[in-house]
């Protein structure tokens, strides 16, 4: 019995890596609990009470959390908010290969997707960033 709702509880974690949400892990620890508690329950009936009571709790209080945590490190990590749009000076000649800039006292490699040619001195604008590469265009 344990085998089928422990298999149980691995789709459901192998369904929320295919479609992310939070919301099939809240299954997938429930059936986990289920499958060890199958160990001391034989009754089919009580196991999927449970397995619903369990699902509704963890819905009802753990997916909240995990959504807050997750906003939190879009938040943290937020360095198209930070660098984005704003301008920016450069500070080494920039083409499509090479070039730098400067932000907030701070020196970011830097590159234009076109054909434009930044001299240095000039103001540019961070369009978009790719590692530690920003992409800027002439103001």
């Amino acid at each position: 019995m344990w085998q089928v709702i422990l298999c149980f509880g691995i789709t459901f974690l192998i369904l929320e890596m295919i479609i992310p949400g939070i919301f099939f892990l809240n299954f997938a620890i429930a059936a986990f609990i289920c499958a060890v508690l199958s160990l001391f329950i034989a009754d089919l009936v009580i196991l999927t009470v449970l397995f619903c009571v369990l699902s509704l709790i963890l819905m009802y209080t753990l997916r909240p959390l995990l959504v807050k945590c997750e906003n939190n490190k879009k938040q943290q990590t937020g360095i198209c908010a930070k660098y984005v749009g704003k301008r920016a000076k450069v500070v080494e000649r920039t083409d499509k290969n090479s070039g730098a800039i400067s932000i907030y006292d701070e020196r970011w490699q830097a590159r234009t997707k076109d054909d434009t040619v930044l001299e240095i001195g000039e103001e540019a604008e961070i369009i978009d960033y790719e590692s530690i590469v920003m992409f800027v265009k002439k103001v």
